[in-house]
């Protein structure tokens, strides 16, 4: 008994550690960098929102984190993936837009016969130190040995689950280019990625990468990867205007009236990837509840909607798998055409809605409280 008491006791300083460092993060303000004097979200020396963004008190976030310490923020056992088909990594890209998911917000995208890569995290933790952080619950789909040629890769801020050094390293010779919000190129490049390779773009602003458009399109969020850098980089969502099929990426994202600016100008979206987990109460502004997320998806004028940002790690203080049932609940009741892959399965805009997969791995009826609302800290 002494033994487990010392070691929840470990794992409380351990996660108190990890939840001030963020709140000091998202607090903490940043030296001016005349460099960015130009972009509409750089004021007073640091990058902000549109709108305020609210946050709770850290003795609040402290006392919900252990209210909270029983609910089941991760399955049972290790999730398995689905086999990548051989012709998603084998041969020529797809011409029609196709989605892979690698789990969290990873995602292999085929479009124009282009192969992109959404915010590659495919570490064992999302976190800072190799010992200790988010553990992911669901391998990764693709090692990176296993994954092909990658033309572009996309990157929506610089929070450890979005932006991993290690994946970066091992991923740098197979990318053609690497296209980020204002200051992550930056870290790329002192991490050793030629700056040649490196495009940082501002919201609105457009670059063309062969027969697609990339626009780096506002997001609702914060940026930092420790005590001394809070906001010191933009953070994003992505559009990818190809040929003939749009997709959206919304990146890490609170509600905000944006979203109806970008459907109105580079929608409608064939399929979009809206982030869907790691949401609370307490910061309502820089992640969105499921509710949100459809709504999201609704005014940048999707068609087909694909939920990430949920089913690898525990990163929030809701069950691991609440973010998928109550998207599935609120899909059926409002008419959106919803898709949940499994980690490693592709899908398409016309493709049909998966079967409820992650039931197989619970079996206690709380699973299906699609409604039920838990607390749960920003990632």
């Amino acid at each position: 008994m002494a033994t487990g008491l010392v070691t929840a006791g470990l794992l409380v300083v351990a996660v108190l550690g990890l939840v001030l460092a963020v709140w000091r993060t998202m607090t903490r303000r940043t030296p001016a960098d005349v460099g960015y004097a130009s972009s509409i979200a750089w004021r007073a020396g640091r990058f902000r929102n549109v709108a305020d963004t609210r946050a709770g008190s850290l003795p609040v976030v402290m006392r919900e984190f252990w209210a909270n310490r029983g609910i089941r923020r991760k399955p049972r056992h290790l999730l398995p993936v689905t086999p990548v088909r051989a012709d998603v990594l084998n041969g020529a890209a797809s011409q029609s837009l196709q989605v892979t998911w690698l789990g969290h917000s990873t995602t292999l995208i085929e479009i124009d016969g282009l192969r992109l890569l959404t915010d590659p995290v495919l570490s064992e933790r999302a976190s800072p130190l190799p010992f200790a952080g988010p553990k992911r619950f669901t391998p990764p789909a693709l090692t990176v040995a296993q994954l092909p040629q990658i033309d572009a890769v996309l990157l929506s801020h610089d929070h450890f689950d979005h932006l991993d050094r290690d994946t970066i390293h091992a991923l740098a010779r197979k990318v053609g280019r690497f296209y980020t919000p204002l200051g992550v190129g930056r870290r790329l490049i002192a991490w050793g990625i030629e700056a040649a390779r490196v495009v940082e773009l501002d919201w609105w602003q457009e670059a063309t990468f062969g027969p697609l458009t990339f626009a780096a399109t506002p997001a609702q969020h914060f940026s930092g990867r420790g005590l001394r850098d809070g906001n010191s980089t933009l953070w994003a969502s992505w559009t990818v205007l190809g040929t003939r099929e749009r997709l959206f990426f919304s990146g890490d994202t609170g509600m905000h009236a944006g979203f109806a600016e970008i459907g109105e100008r580079y929608g409608p979206f064939d399929l979009t990837l809206i982030e869907c987990g790691a949401y609370n109460e307490l910061w309502p502004d820089v992640h969105m509840q499921p509710e949100q997320s459809i709504a999201a998806h609704q005014l940048v004028r999707g068609r087909t909607m694909m939920p990430v940002h949920w089913g690898t790690f525990d990163l929030a203080m809701h069950r691991w798998d609440e973010p998928a049932e109550r998207a599935r609940a609120l899909a059926a009741e409002q008419g959106v055409h919803l898709v949940q892959p499994r980690p490693g399965e592709t899908v398409r805009p016309d493709s049909v809605l998966q079967a409820p997969w992650w039931r197989a791995f619970e079996t206690d009826a709380a699973i299906h409280r699609s409604a039920h609302v838990t607390q749960g800290h920003p990632a």
